[in-house]
């Protein structure tokens, strides 16, 4: 029973709270909100206190609002020509080895101003908004060196003051060797000893990630540009055992990482590192799909040990085009065998401390940040079961309703 008196009490509803990843249904529910703040969640019945405003949202399902934890929507081009040439046979690693894929996405970012890159990333990000995002991490990575990383970074940051979303930026200036270079060991010099630095002083990231891969960088190279972040006191993340098992996944795990992304070749030795440092793995079904992978992520094992697993849509010009975070809502189900519970835990609640977001965000209940959004469903596995369409009919953000 909730006597207190509220600011506002949004009603007419059923809603799963996704506390410890469970749907954890709430039927005939009521949120009561003060401030942005959730201060109550449970069944309208239940409420005999007074509220300054109502809202009888009519119906339907409400969950947290949706988290994409790992983007690249700053960009200057698309690559759908990479696309064909994938599609004729050319695999991602031979189109990089040409000096396609990333170092293409380089030079347009390069090339483009702020306000070029912001109107492209603003149409994505009205897609994924429109699709239930309420929290975004958008990561830098096609800039590398201190000007355009920076640029990406900044751009990132003003689509947050435009939009009702939160948005979480990652460095992500180990991607690839930019052209300027030709040793992978002294671009993670120049990375650690002037970029990183930098970009640290100007507080422009949430996080530090990187690509441990053989078509980036080692292992090595990459627990130097790890470490040289945990001493300027940046959270790390990193994309790793996406085309092979280096290993990668296991040492940023022992570095605290927050989340390792990718995964397919993760092996046992990684997994258990994982669940020994509380790292998330984070799943990114559009990567898998567009590369034509075969080799899937390691779900089951991830289960065993308990390793929370996150769903991101990858948005970015090569791998992943994706606009839709609930579309990989239903790969991940039809591609890697989660269930929608599973699903909707790695868009909401995992997702939220992918980012390190797991005090504020992610779950509805009391002292969470009033991000939510209802559905026109009748149950909640409909947002893994239908591909495409637009199913939400509320988006709430701080309280506020702020519908795209």
């Amino acid at each position: 029973m909730y006597s207190q008196r509220c600011q506002h009490l949004w009603h007419g509803f059923h809603a799963v709270t996704m506390e410890e990843g469970r749907y954890n249904t709430v039927e005939n529910a009521a949120i009561a909100v003060d401030n942005g703040v959730i201060s109550w969640v449970g069944r309208y019945a239940d409420f005999s206190g007074v509220a300054s405003e109502y809202t009888d949202l009519g119906g339907g399902w409400v969950t947290p609002g949706l988290i994409d934890c790992h983007s690249h929507i700053v960009f200057g081009a698309n690559r759908s020509r990479e696309f064909e040439l994938r599609l004729q046979g050319a695999s991602y690693e031979e189109i990089a080895r040409a000096g396609g894929g990333i170092a293409n996405t380089v030079k347009a970012t390069r090339q483009a101003s702020d306000t070029e890159l912001l109107q492209r990333a603003e149409s994505l990000l009205l897609d994924l908004m429109a699709d239930g995002v309420t929290t975004l991490e958008v990561k830098s990575g096609y800039g590398l060196d201190l000007e355009n990383e920076t640029k990406m970074l900044r751009v990132a940051r003003e689509l947050e003051k435009q939009w009702p979303v939160d948005i979480m930026t990652t460095c992500l200036a180990a991607h690839a060797l930019p052209p300027e270079f030709s040793d992978g060991d002294a671009y993670i010099d120049y990375l650690c000893e002037t970029v990183l630095p930098a970009i640290a002083e100007q507080q422009l990231a949430d996080a530090v990630d990187g690509f441990c891969e053989k078509i980036a960088f080692s292992p090595a190279q990459i627990k130097r540009y790890l470490q040289t972040a945990v001493g300027l006191g940046l959270p790390l993340k990193l994309h790793a055992e996406q085309l092979s098992a280096l290993g990668g996944s296991k040492m940023a795990a022992e570095l605290g990482a927050l989340s390792v992304d990718h995964l397919e070749y993760a092996t046992v030795e990684d997994v258990a590192a994982m669940a020994e440092y509380g790292t998330v793995a984070v799943i990114l079904p559009g990567a898998f799909y567009v590369l034509k992978e075969t080799q899937q992520p390691p779900v089951q094992l991830l289960r065993d040990y308990n390793v929370p697993m996150a769903l991101a849509s990858d948005a970015n010009p090569g791998s992943s085009p994706v606009r839709s975070l609930r579309l990989m809502m239903n790969m991940a189900c039809t591609l890697f065998g989660f269930t929608p519970e599973e699903a909707l835990a790695g868009v909401t609640c995992h997702a939220a401390r992918a980012l390190g977001l797991a005090e504020t965000h992610g779950i509805l209940t009391a002292g969470k940040q009033a991000d939510f959004v209802c559905w026109n469903i009748e149950s909640p596995a409909e947002l893994s079961y239908w591909l495409g369409g637009r199913l939400n009919k509320a988006r709430v953000k701080r309280g506020v309703r702020r519908d795209i």
